[in-house]
């Protein structure tokens, strides 16, 4: 080993962010997207399951409402839970069990009779996907390498298109084929509780949180495999656990005083803020637009085929993001990409013919789950390694408080000014998300802070 002023080994996330896009980081990608998939399935599956119960149950728009939102509190729950647990336990063993939780009490659904246990039942299911998504795009963003790490975070997102647009063709095919048809959509949300026994014992941990927790050999050999997977020798001399610098936060309280300390204070608030503003305006909406095209007079099965289209806008959206993120920056591109979200949802709450409702669907599609890549790719920099799943979880978790809020506040907006009122509204916090994305900091094609 020589001396600090004239070092010439390699850390281990120095050894990562100087590899090219091996099988290794596809399996990870792919592992983690699936899942990733299978959460936005069950998301979106509610919106048509909520359309089809408010008829056949003779639900008013409170209890509808409320099917959503209970939900939505498991997951603020489970996503500040999550982000510690995953700090203190593994990012890989927290995402496996999350997935567990809420694939079981999603097929668990598909057997009750009544609102009251339906209602029990989403906010488990919350609490497991809560807790989920933050973890998973912390641990693709610790094993990708620096130059592409936005890139392959706004891919794994994108694996929510793919399980949305699944949500929209069982909502479009089978919720309307029977009377039990929802209880069939349930039960195929059931897939992640089998999925989980994959993610858990077919992928590596994190090799960050492994240094950072003193396990320097298993941390080692995770590296080691990516590096024969791009086909390197790993390198003979390597820093020891001296050379690790000190961790930011070694304790559960520790971790949460830490976001709120001088050097992380004004990126916490801003990046709670994005997160607050973008969930209140995306659930609100999309959990939403299956109804309010029925309650504009088209039919079940019409309305789920618009949003069926519409869904699928989420794509490419998905795809001009992961390459600007890596030209313009997270900021830049994160902050056009809300602005285009606030213009599409005046015209969405303005449409009238079915052209333009679908037109401004696509659009409004399009920007917003662009954005939703963006900030998913943005928020693991925030932080270093010893509080960044705890950082991302109670953004998440903030995010998740909108969620409950906004599916609440959606009928009374109706009632107030029907969609124009309503779209507006969405529209104004889009715009706050895009300034307040000005505060955060951009990492890109830098290394990540392993403190």
């Amino acid at each position: 080993m020589t001396d600090a002023g004239t070092r010439t080994s390699l850390t281990l996330s120095e050894r990562l962010d100087r590899l090219p896009f091996t099988r290794s980081h596809l399996r990870v990608l792919t592992g983690s997207g699936l899942g990733w998939a299978l959460d936005a399935m069950d998301v979106g599956l509610i919106s048509f399951i909520i359309a089809a119960l408010a008829a056949q149950w003779s639900l008013q728009p409170g209890e509808t409402a409320w099917i959503a939102s209970v939900g939505f509190m498991g997951m603020a729950i489970g996503a500040s839970l999550g982000g510690l647990l995953a700090d203190r336990f593994g990012r890989r063993r927290v995402f496996a069990v999350t997935l567990l939780i809420y694939g079981l009490a999603t097929g668990a659904s598909a057997l009750v009779g009544g609102l009251a246990a339906l209602l029990v039942l989403r906010f488990l299911v919350g609490l497991g996907l809560g807790a989920e998504l933050p973890v998973a795009s912390t641990y693709v963003s610790e094993l990708a390498p620096a130059r592409i790490r936005g890139r392959l975070i706004v891919i794994l997102e994108a694996f929510w298109a793919i399980g949305w647009t699944a949500a929209a063709l069982i909502g479009f095919l089978v919720i309307p084929a029977s009377e039990n048809g929802w209880r069939w959509a349930f039960a195929l949300g059931a897939i992640p509780a089998a999925y989980a026994l994959v993610v858990r014992w077919g992928l590596p941990e994190s090799a960050r949180w492994l240094e950072r927790r003193g396990r320097h050999a298993d941390a080692e050999a995770v590296v080691a495999t990516f590096e024969r997977s791009a086909g390197r020798a790993s390198p003979v001399d390597t820093p020891t656990a001296a050379d690790v610098a000190p961790p930011a936060a070694t304790s559960a309280g520790g971790r949460l005083a830490a976001l709120w300390s001088s050097e992380f204070r004004v990126r916490t608030a801003c990046l709670w803020l994005v997160w607050f503003c973008v969930n209140f305006s995306y659930y609100g909406a999309f959990i939403w637009i299956p109804s309010i095209l029925v309650a504009q007079g088209y039919d079940l099965v019409r309305s789920f085929g618009f949003t069926l289209i519409i869904t699928l806008a989420q794509l490419p959206g998905y795809a001009l993001a992961a390459w600007l993120i890596e030209v313009w920056g997270r900021r830049l591109t994160l902050s056009v990409f809300l602005v285009g979200s606030a213009v599409a949802a005046v015209f969405f709450g303005t449409a009238i013919t079915e052209f333009s409702v679908i037109a401004a669907g696509m659009a409004l599609s399009f920007f917003n789950l662009g954005a939703w890549g963006a900030l998913y790719a943005v928020t693991p920099e925030m932080y270093p390694t010893s509080l960044r799943a705890t950082g991302s979880g109670w953004a998440a978790g903030v995010g998740r408080i909108a969620s409950i809020v906004a599916p609440l506040t959606v009928p009374l907006l109706l009632v107030t000014g029907g969609a124009p009122v309503l779209f507006t509204v969405f529209a104004a916090f889009f715009t706050i998300a895009a300034a307040a994305a000005w505060g955060l900091v951009d990492r890109r094609g830098r290394a990540l802070d392993d403190r």
